[in-house]
């Protein structure tokens, strides 16, 4: 005679995670880090900013919430296309009205603030080739920062240690909130 057991064979996708932050804070870093510790894909935001946004950054011009409207619409939809396999993305999501059009399209989004002193970012910012953003839009970025609110999903790290132990302790914040998706 056979018996039916009541196991728990409830899905448990990956999560979906937000690596958030100013612009110098390590984002892409610790995020491509996580997303392969998790072995979900990693996609930078940056990535898919449109040209007028890169050049308005480029030439020392903070984007308008105009701007970046477009911009997370893109990034909600990648969040959106992976609930079912799980994924890590770099994003600034400054403002709460930010991270509630990512947390729309994907409801069980966890956000990772990456949380450092201005001048440790700036100096960041300022060592770094190559990149859009220039170190002077930095005190506009923590001027537009609006820190997590009790109701958004998330926890904040300091950026001043290093990029394994800043993985390590989102993977332990993330197994906490899903013990059942998180393989070790």
């Amino acid at each position: 005679m056979s018996r039916e057991t009541t196991a728990n064979t409830e899905h448990h996708p990956p999560p979906l995670v937000v690596v958030m932050g100013v612009s110098g804070s390590g984002k892409t870093t610790v995020g491509a880090a996580l997303a392969q510790r998790l072995r979900v894909p990693f996609a930078d935001a940056d990535d898919v900013h449109p040209q007028a946004n890169i050049d308005k950054m480029s030439a020392g011009i903070p984007l308008t919430d105009d701007d970046r409207g477009p911009w997370l619409a893109t990034i909600a939809r990648w969040l959106a296309e992976h609930a079912e396999t799980g994924g890590v993305t770099s994003c600034s999501a400054l403002k709460h009205t930010y991270r509630d059009v990512l947390a729309a399209a994907a409801p069980h989004v966890y956000f990772l603030h990456l949380d450092g002193a201005p001048e440790v970012i700036a100096a960041r910012v300022a060592g770094r080739p190559g990149h859009f953003m220039p170190a002077a839009l930095v005190e506009s970025q923590f001027a537009t920062l609006e820190p997590l609110g009790p109701a958004e999903h998330g926890a904040v790290l300091e950026v001043d240690q290093p990029v394994d132990d800043l993985v390590t302790q989102s993977l332990d914040l993330l197994t906490a909130r899903y013990p059942e998706a998180i393989q070790p």
